[in-house]
C-alpha cells in the first residue's frame, strides 16, 4: 500500500480536495471545523482506477502549523502539491515544496484547485509560473492538473495520474526491522491505547512484543487496522492503527517509534550531509541552534559544521548534529532543520552515521573521508570504516546493521574476512582494533605487575571497569586474549603468561623465617597481624595466593599442612560421632579457642560443614 501526502499554502483547498476524492473529511478536530482550517494531520483513503487502495495524509498549510506538516510527510511515497488557481504560488507553497525536495519525495502531482474560478488563459499563466518554480526540484517533471472540488472537474484525471504515479514510484523496502513513527496517540473505549503511523522497513503482526524507542517501554500488539479493516499482519507502506496492550496513552508521544525489541537504537549524536537552502536568510554558523525534524519527531539540536567555517545559502556540507534528547533513526533517513526564531525551514539532508561514537573535530580530512565512505562506499568499505571508528570497542552484528543501514546478509561476508576478529557469538572488532585492544590489555597487566609485584595479578572486575565493556563482551575478550596467550585467567585474577611472583632476597629471608615459625608451632602460629609485621601485607597475601599459607579470617592464618590435618580430623570425627564442637577441636590440637572457632567457621563458609546449635555437622 502507498501513501500520498498533501502539501500547499493555507486555504488552497487541500482538505476539500481530499474530501472530494475520498468522501472522507480529514479535518477531525472541533477547532478545525470552527476555523475552517486544518491544524493537525488528517487521514483518508481511496481506491484508485486500478483497484489499488492508497492512503492520504492531509497536512496543515498555515505556517503556524508547519511542525504538524513535517510530522505527516516523513513517510509518504508521493506528494499532491495543491495550488489554488486564483492565487498561484504563495509562501507556504514554496516552503512545502522545499521540504518535499529536501526529503527527496520522488513522485508528485500538482493539483491546480479552484480552477472553476478562473478562465483558461489564467490557468495557462499560473501553470507556467508553477512550472518555473518546480525547475531543479524533485517535482520538476510533475504534471499540473486543473481541478475543482466544487464541480468535480479534473478529479478523474487526477486519480488516473495518482494511479500511474504510484505504479512508477518504488515501494518501501522490507529490511525485516519494522518501525512505526508515531504521529497520533489516542485511546478507544474497550480497546485502550492506539497509535498510528506509516509502517517502514518491515512488518508487524498481532501478538508481537514491541519496544517504544527511545523510552524503552515494552508492550504487545493487540490489534492492527488499516483503513478501518482488521489485519493480522501490517506490511511496509501501510498506514497503520496499532492497538497496544501494556502501555497507556500517557506513556506515548508523537515522534517516538514502535519497533521490535532491540532492533533500532536512539541517538543524540549523528553525522549527516546537510543541504542549506538558497532561500535561507543568513549563513549557517557553527554550533547554530535549530529545530530538528525526522519522521514524526521534533527536537532541538545544534549543528556542528565539519568542513565549513560557515555554510552559505545554497551550499552543502558535512555536519554533526547534537540532539537535545535521544531520537530513533537509522542510516539513510532524511531530515529537516528549521530556525526556531523566526520559525523558518532552512535546510535538510540525509543521515550517514546514525550513532556517532565521538564528537568529531572540525576540518579533519579523515573525518570527512570516513563520512564520505559511509555515504557512498562499498559494503566492505562501509563496515570496515564503521568498525575502525569504534576502535577497540567490540560491536554486535545488530548494531553494525542498524548503524550502516545494511542487512545482516550483506554484512556477514565482510565480518568473516581476515580484516575482522570475531569475539564469541555475534560481536566483532576490526583486526587493527583487536591488536590495539590486546596491546592495551597487556600494558594494563604489565603496569599492575610492576606496581604490585607480589600480587597474583589484576582483578577481572578492575580490568572490565577500565575497558568499560558489558560483562558478556568482556568475557569474550578475555577468552580470545587467553587463547592468543596475551594473558592467563586464574579464577578472578588476570596475569601475563610470563609473570611469576618473586620475592627480593630480603623478603625471601623474612618469608623463610616466618614459614619456619608456622612449622614449629602449627596449631599456635603467629597471628595475621604478626605475620604482616614480619614480612608486610603484600608478601603475606602473596603466600596465601601461592597456597603456602591458608587465611581463615582477618586475624587467623595456618600452614597448609596444619589446616589439612585439622580439616580432615573434623570430617572424620563428624562421620564417626555425627557432630563436632569447637571445644573438641581446641582440645584435640591443643590450640586456642580463637583458632578452633576460626577453623570451623571457615569450613562453614566453604560449605564443608554447617552449624547446628553449638556443634557442626557435614553438609
Amino acid at each position: 500500500m502507498r501513501v500520498i501526502g498533501t502539501a500547499g499554502h493555507v486555504d488552497h483547498g487541500k482538505s476539500t480536495l481530499v474530501k472530494a476524492l475520498t468522501g472522507i473529511d480529514p479535518d477531525r478536530l472541533k477547532e478545525e471545523k470552527e476555523r475552517e482550517m486544518t491544524i493537525d494531520l488528517g487521514f483518508a483513503w481511496l481506491t484508485l482506477p486500478s483497484g489499488n487502495t492508497v492512503s492520504i495524509v492531509d497536512v496543515p498549510g498555515h505556517e503556524a502549523f508547519i511542525k504538524n506538516m513535517l510530522a505527516g510527510v516523513g513517510g509518504i511515497d508521493a506528494a499532491m502539491l495543491v495550488i489554488a488557481a486564483d492565487e498561484g504560488i504563495m509562501p507556504q507553497t514554496r516552503e512545502h515544496l522545499a521540504i518535499l525536495d529536501l526529503l527527496q519525495v520522488k513522485g508528485g502531482v500538482v493539483a491546480l484547485t479552484k480552477s472553476d474560478l478562473v478562465d483558461a488563459e489564467w490557468i495557462e499563466m499560473v501553470s507556467t509560473e508553477i512550472r518555473q518554480e518546480l525547475v531543479a526540484t524533485v517535482l520538476a517533471q510533475t504534471k499540473i492538473i486543473p481541478v475543482s472540488s466544487k464541480t468535480r472537474h479534473g478529479l478523474d484525471d487526477l486519480l488516473r495520474e495518482l494511479d500511474r504515479l504510484l505504479h512508477v514510484v518504488s515501494p518501501k523496502n522490507d529490511f525485516g526491522k519494522p518501525r512505526l513513527p508515531i504521529d497520533r496517540v489516542f485511546s478507544i473505549a474497550g480497546f485502550g491505547t492506539v497509535v498510528t503511523g506509516t509502517l517502514m522497513d518491515g512488518s508487524f503482526a498481532i501478538g508481537q512484543e514491541v519496544e517504544i524507542v527511545p523510552s524503552g517501554k515494552r508492550g504487545r500488539i493487540r490489534g492492527l487496522q488499516s483503513h478501518k479493516e482488521k489485519l493480522e499482519r501490517a506490511l511496509p507502506g501501510n498506514r497503520v492503527a496499532m492497538n497496544l496492550s501494556g502501555l497507556s496513552v500517557d506513556e506515548l508521544v508523537r515522534g517516538e517509534v514502535v519497533a521490535l525489541p532491540g532492533t533500532i537504537g536512539a541517538t543524540t549524536l549523528l553525522g549527516a550531509r546537510l543541504e542549506y537552502l538558497a532561500a535561507a536568510p543568513k549563513p549557517l554558523a557553527h554550533n547554530a541552534e535549530v529545530d530538528f525534524f525526522i519522521g514524526a519527531a521534533e527536537v532541538p539540536a545544534r549543528v556542528r559544521l565539519l568542513d565549513h567555517a560557515e555554510l552559505k545559502p545554497g551550499e552543502t556540507g558535512w555536519v554533526q548534529l547534537h540532539l537535545a534528547q535521544p531520537v530513533a533513526l537509522v542510516k539513510h533517513d532524511r531530515f529537516i532543520i528549521r530556525f526556531p526564531s523566526p520559525s523558518i525551514t532552512v535546510g535538510g539532508g540525509v543521515i550517514v552515521d546514525p550513532r556517532a561514537a565521538t564528537r568529531h573535530r572540525r576540518f579533519k580530512p579523515d573525518v570527512v573521508t570516513r563520512l564520505e565512505t559511509l555515504a557512498r562506499g562499498t559494503p566492505d568499505e562501509i563496515v570496515m570504516q564503521f568498525l575502525a571508528a569504534r576502535g577497540t570497542t567490540p560491536v554486535a552484528i545488530k548494531e553494525i546493521a542498524s548503524s550502516t543501514g545494511m542487512n545482516v546478509q550483506a554484512i556477514e561476508p565482510v565480518l568473516n574476512s581476515d580484516s575482522v576478529v570475531t569475539l564469541g557469538a555475534g560481536n566483532y572488532i576490526s583486526a587493527a582494533g583487536w591488536q590495539a585492544l590486546i596491546e592495551k590489555i597487556a600494558a594494563a597487566l604489565n603496569d599492575h605487575h610492576r606496581q604490585y609485584p607480589l600480587r597474583a595479578g589484576l582483578p577481572r572486575e578492575e580490568l572490565k571497569s577500565r575497558l568499560g565493556f558489558a560483562p558478556r563482551v568482556f568475557d569474550q575478550v578475555v577468552e580470545r586474549a587467553a587463547a592468543e596467550n596475551v594473558l592467563v585467567a586464574v579464577e578472578d585474577v588476570l596475569r601475563r603468561p610470563d609473570f611469576v611472583v618473586t620475592f627480593t632476597p630480603d623478603q625471601q629471608r623474612k618469608v623463610a623465617a616466618l614459614l619456619a615459625q608456622f612449622e614449629r608451632a602449627p596449631y599456635a602460629p603467629p597471628s595475621a597481624q604478626e605475620a604482616e609485621t614480619a614480612i608486610g601485607s603484600e608478601a603475606l597475601n602473596a603466600l596465601v595466593a601461592q597456597g603456602k599459607l591458608v587465611r581463615l579470617n582477618e586475624t587467623t592464618v595456618l600452614s597448609p599442612k596444619a589446616f589439612e590435618t585439622m580439616r580432615d580430623w573434623v570430617i572424620a570425627t563428624i562421620r564417626a560421632q555425627g557432630q563436632v564442637t569447637a571445644g573438641q577441636v581446641r582440645d584435640q590440637f591443643d590450640t586456642s579457642r580463637k583458632y578452633a572457632i576460626a577453623l570451623v567457621e571457615y569450613l562453614d563458609e566453604k560449605r564443608v560443614t554447617k552449624r547446628v546449635g553449638d556443634a557442626r555437622v557435614l553438609r
